[in-house]
């Protein structure tokens, strides 16, 4: 199959193009979904290497980085070249957002010269004006309250290994209530997976994402809970899933967190409460023996290097959708 014979009679694809993807919820349920379909259809081969190079052939994709990452630079730099276009990464001594330049300047030079653009930064304002700026697609690769891009890759990763939509499964957070849990709240209740998020009071997720996410829930006939109890959470649960205590830029809180934490660490008894074929999984990097014990890390039920690969299939598919000139 070619990109333009799956693409030509697909109206929720052709729906994704020329679009930005700052938040989860910028996306329907329908669009998730074809998202992650066409990501299946490009991992597996149904369209094959040769036919994706095509296209976004001779395209451009600027990468600005305020904070690194070995996942995000590698997935998307390695999507772009398998799509046929080129990736430019722009570290923030290029860049200088907000502080060497305007982030309205910048948006409107590199719509001028680049194809889509993708924005790894501290706070969600940037990305968003960013895409108020630019006239091309624009793609959150990370703020400080979403992070899409993960969870698609996450949610492609739990079709796999627990069926392809996910249904009657209960998927389960553990730990600090920050941008990857907001954006894994809304795409389960989006699409009918139930969801459990065990926080410590004070790192619950932020009202309005429990909210929005209960919404959802609530149409879509699942659970959506939302407690200070670890093992609450994790009982019966499907997948369970955590990050560090401390994110970048919190550093100077990593010490004050263990102590809060220390109870949500994932570790084989807090995984005992769960089915006994629970996936781990985890959106890397990990601090082994603080949020997840070695032996959890690599039990033979973690799944989180599956996890890690599918960020370059989810992207690809973003990148594709949002960039093609179809």
């Amino acid at each position: 199959m070619t990109f333009k014979e799956y693409f030509e009679n697909n109206p929720v694809a052709k729906g994704l193009q020329g679009r930005d993807l700052i938040y989860m919820d910028d996306f329907s349920r329908e669009e998730i979904l074809e998202v992650l379909n066409l990501a299946k259809l490009m991992k597996t081969g149904v369209i094959d290497r040769c036919e994706q190079t095509k296209i976004l052939w001779g395209q451009s994709l600027a990468e600005i980085f305020e904070k690194p990452s070995l996942r995000t630079r590698t997935s998307f730099e390695t999507g772009i070249y398998q799509l046929g276009g080129h990736g430019m990464y722009l570290s923030p001594a290029e860049i200088g957002l907000g502080k060497r330049e305007s982030v309205h300047d910048v948006a409107n030079v590199l719509s001028r010269i680049t194809d889509i653009i993708m924005a790894r930064v501290f706070s969600n304002s940037t990305v968003v004006g960013l895409a108020e700026n630019s006239d091309k697609p624009v793609i959150n690769a990370l703020c400080d309250m979403e992070h899409p891009c993960q969870v698609l890759a996450d949610i492609e990763t739990v079709f796999e290994h627990k069926g392809c939509d996910g249904k009657n499964i209960k998927f389960t957070y553990i730990g600090d209530g920050n941008n990857v849990c907001n954006s894994l709240m809304i795409i389960c209740s989006k699409l009918g997976i139930n969801f459990a998020c065990g926080c410590p009071d004070g790192y619950l997720p932020v009202e309005e994402y429990v909210n929005k996410a209960s919404n959802y829930a609530s149409l879509g006939g699942v659970d959506m809970i939302v407690t200070t109890d670890p093992v609450k959470a994790v009982v019966g649960a499907d997948i369970v899933y955590t990050d560090v205590w401390a994110s970048m830029g919190q550093e100077e809180e990593a010490a004050k967190r263990a102590v809060i934490f220390a109870d949500y660490q994932v570790n084989s008894k807090l995984m005992g409460y769960a089915k006994s074929d629970a996936c781990f999984m985890h959106c890397l990097p990990a601090h082994r023996n603080s949020e997840v014990t070695d032996e959890v890390m690599d039990c033979a039920n973690s799944i989180v290097f599956d996890e890690a690969e599918n960020r370059l299939h989810a992207q690809k598919a973003v990148m594709a959708l949002l960039g093609n000139r179809y």
